[in-house]
């Protein structure tokens, strides 16, 4: 089902999906890439490993798809070129190069990539993950962004705010984002 602000504005939403940097979390990641990627969207990551490379992979190897694959590249030690190893993973096709090294527990911090990550998202999934995914959902609520988190349990995400709403149903996933992808920009 092709998400029908695309059809009025020619132009396609961009979904953030964030998550472990370690863990691929296979079976989630790859749900989640496939599905974004026959939606008709940018999938954005910040373009590492873990999940980040899982839903990138799976997103990327979907042969019809519109969208392209996005990754928000951290800096390196102190703010300079290059990026740390392992960055962008092999199926990043748009990488942006920041200066922004921070990341983790420092990932609410401006020198942290993650503002980005969640200022360009029209929508967020946090998959599991530790203190970065944690400060990636910190920033979709400073931010007034529209988030779910497809999870098994609340500890999938340490210290995971309350309000955020959690599923393992796939379907309700489904449902928000494509409830949010439907509203004009500016009313979610």
């Amino acid at each position: 089902m092709m998400i029908r602000a695309i059809q009025k504005s020619g132009r396609l939403p961009i979904v953030g999906v964030m998550g472990s940097g370690t863990r691929s979390h296979n079976t989630r990641a790859r749900m989640v890439g496939r599905w974004l990627a026959g939606v008709g969207v940018h999938l954005l990551t910040g373009g590492g490993s873990g999940v980040m490379a899982a839903v990138s992979e799976a997103f990327f190897k979907v042969s019809d798809r519109k969208g392209s694959v996005i990754g928000i590249i951290p800096g390196g030690r102190d703010g300079r070129p290059p990026a740390p190893a392992g960055y962008p993973n092999p199926w990043v096709e748009i990488p942006i190069f920041t200066h922004l090294p921070l990341s983790g527990t420092a990932g609410t911090d401006l020198q942290s990539r993650n503002h980005i990550n969640i200022l360009t998202s029209r929508v967020i999934i946090a998959l599991p993950g530790s203190a970065g995914t944690a400060s990636e959902v910190a920033l979709a609520l400073k931010y007034n962004r529209s988030l779910v988190a497809f999870l098994k349990t609340r500890q999938e995400i340490p210290g995971l705010p309350e309000n955020i709403m959690v599923t393992d149903e796939f379907e309700r996933v489904k449902t928000l984002v494509h409830s949010v992808l439907n509203t004009p920009a500016g009313q979610t």
